[in-house]
């Protein structure tokens, strides 16, 4: 019997404790290790602080429904992770053993790589449901004394969808308030342009999204480096196609919202071995999803390490997207399958992205297969469809994750769902 550990409770980590005990069956065990107690939909954390969705909603516990798949849960943060002795460490001391270790941590918020930025300084975060929680009081503060605005991604950030979500969420809240007229508002983002998403773009999304800014008459700043973060006052270089410095911001605000640069957990940062993650701790994986220097060790999500898709002015990550984690997640199932059944691990992840970028009452869409150019597909679309049909899909999922199913969700339940909202023509 084998012991198979999974480090992480949240998109990537739950699928993956579904999927792995339905593939390895009652003979092998399956045991998740979380530092929280609940499941959380980060997908609909930019609703939560102008109050479209309250926290409570975007959370389920995950005791009773591990319990009931057979799955052991240990709610416990994780100290460090030691791959010479197959062990992770908690933070009571203990340390669990593994044979099969699969890490889905996601990944750290690195707020303090710049000076003032993130919820202990002086902007909000829609990174995590609690963070949003918080960015609930800011923006009822804000409601009592309307004034500039500033949302985006600072330099090294690898998540982008969100910070146009919550930019737009914000900008149809305002106009259902009849108070849009009051609220200037500017978009700093460490993209070379608009639409660049981590991906090089995709189809048409460079085209989309500045006409969708241009539209809502949204400012932007590009390829902008966040110097540092004061109360009310951003500090923002904007830099030319080399990197030089080209022209200093100064941007007042009454609200913010910036999304951070990302690195590898503590646990596994600076743990005295080489070979299991890089120098930002990310976990490096082969085309199995497996670690080359430590092959009992699996990663899927935020957590792997995937080099930028291109060289650009200031930093600009990757983003790993629900569907391409998906897809990790039944790579990295099959092939702990196939191992314990004595083969060799075959099965490869697709990586395809599939985004729904909600903007209030309309959205954005797109699809790259595969996610990191060249592509075999590349496809993007607008419409009130979209925001109809994240508003779905957050349902369906949450709803697979209460009941532990283990069927992929987003192939067959995004794209079907995509497909019966516009045909509904909504």
């Amino acid at each position: 019997m084998a012991r198979i550990v999974i480090l992480g409770a949240g998109i990537g980590g739950v699928p993956m404790a579904y999927e792995m005990k339905e593939t390895a069956g009652k003979n092998h065990d399956v045991i998740v290790i979380s530092d929280t107690p609940t499941f959380h939909f980060v997908p609909s954390n930019p609703w939560v602080p102008p109050k479209w969705r309250k926290p409570e909603e975007l959370k389920i516990e995950l005791a009773p429904v591990f319990k009931k798949k057979g799955i052991e849960f240990i709610q416990k943060a994780a100290t460090k992770v030691d791959p010479v002795n197959n062990q992770v460490h908690l933070e009571d001391g203990s340390a669990v053993a593994y044979d099969f270790l699969v890490i889905a941590t996601g990944p750290r918020l690195a707020f303090d790589e710049v000076p003032g930025l993130g919820p202990d300084g002086y902007t909000s975060s829609v990174c995590h449901v609690d963070h949003a929680a918080v960015a609930v009081k800011d923006w009822d503060k804000f409601m009592e004394n309307p004034g500039p605005i500033v949302v985006g991604a600072v330099q090294g950030a690898s998540c982008y969808g969100p910070a146009y979500e919550y930019l737009m969420i914000l900008e149809a809240e305002l106009r259902k308030r009849q108070i849009r007229d009051k609220v200037p508002m500017t978009f700093v983002t460490a993209e070379p342009y608009i639409g660049h998403l981590g991906l090089g773009g995709v189809g048409d999304t460079k085209g989309l999204l500045e006409s969708a800014l241009r539209d809502k008459h949204i400012k932007w700043i590009t390829n902008a480096r966040v110097d540092k973060i004061e109360a009310g006052m951003m500090y923002v270089t904007e830099v030319d196609e080399e990197g030089k410095d080209k022209k200093k911001h100064e941007l007042p605000f009454n609200h913010s919202m910036m999304l951070p640069a990302f690195t590898g957990i503590d646990a596994l940062r600076n743990i005295g071995v080489e070979g299991l993650v890089n120098a930002r701790g990310f976990v490096m994986v082969d085309e199995y999803q497996r670690n080359k220097a430590f092959k009992n060790i699996y990663s899927v999500g935020v957590c792997v390490a995937i080099p930028p898709v291109e060289a650009t002015p200031l930093p600009v990550g990757t983003p790993k997207t629900g569907y391409m984690i998906e897809s990790m997640v039944t790579a990295a199932a099959h092939n702990i399958a196939d191992e314990l059944a004595g083969k060799e691990p075959t099965h490869k992840a697709t990586w395809n992205a599939l985004c729904l970028a909600d903007f209030g009452d309309s959205g954005v869409a797109f699809l790259a297969k595969p996610q990191i150019p060249p592509r075999n597909t590349t496809w993007s679309a607008e419409g009130k469809w979209v925001h109809w049909a994240k508003i779905g899909f957050e349902k369906y999922f949450m709803r697979k994750i209460r009941k532990g199913i283990s069927e992929p969700f987003y192939e067959k339940s995004m794209l079907k769902l995509m497909g019966i909202v516009r045909l509904k023509g909504k």
